[in-house]
């Protein structure tokens, strides 16, 4: 099990110094809030921890009612919420569930059950941190490809074309580091005709054969 931060909310004292105590021996750092209003708050802070853990019975704010407040937030960060909660009648966990949450755990908690929940709860957080990482690669990728569109300013003469430091470079330099793309040189049959044979010809004696077809 990797560290990791994690925030706790639970109302009682003894059971949140529990909670924090067993995460603190895994390793992990701790974030204890008392209420749901103190743990909703903290959830939306730049710094916040990307797991949480609330206890599913709290004065104001409830933890399923927490969920639903996070979850409603307009381009929400990554959060892993398990709910820790007494009941644990069938219609009670689903009720969890669709407010949010990603996982519950019965009072009072196995503390091997609780740390296997733990642990799925960071594979799925390392899941979506790759797949993030993927998304933002790929955004890139078709950011350089797209600033192929559109007008480029090319030289008349040479055809090298000026890149957005205003640097002049060859046109396949500029291509391949836009998109990736390798060249390879050959010369096509007008080039010959009009660069190559009138060099070739007083020298050999004989027309050249043009390129790709047989002497």
């Amino acid at each position: 099990m990797e560290p990791m931060r994690i925030l706790i909310a639970d109302d009682d004292g003894v059971s949140r110094a529990l909670l924090e105590a067993i995460l603190k021996y895994w390793g992990h750092e701790v974030v204890a809030t008392t209420d749901g209003l103190e743990a909703h708050q903290a959830l939306q802070r730049d710094d916040a921890p990307s797991f949480a853990i609330l206890d599913w019975l709290m004065p104001g704010l409830d933890g399923p009612e927490v969920c639903r407040k996070l979850r409603k937030l307009p381009n929400p960060k990554p959060l892993y919420i398990l709910l820790l909660t007494v009941k644990d009648q069938r219609a009670d966990i689903i009720s969890g569930l669709e407010a949010g949450a990603d996982d519950y755990v019965t009072k009072p908690f196995d503390q091997g059950e609780l740390k296997a929940r733990i642990l799925a709860g960071e594979r799925l957080l390392g899941l979506q941190d790759a797949l993030a990482s993927r998304v933002v690669e790929l955004e890139e990728a078709l950011a350089s490809v797209k600033q192929l569109r559109g007008l480029l300013p090319i030289c008349s003469y040479c055809k090298k074309i000026r890149d957005d430091k205003d640097y002049w470079r060859e046109v396949e330099v500029y291509v391949g580091s836009h998109s990736g793309a390798e060249f390879t040189h050959s010369i096509c049959p007008t080039c010959f005709e009009k660069e190559l044979r009138p060099v070739l010809e007083p020298k050999s004696g004989k027309r050249p054969a043009r390129p790709g077809k047989k002497s």
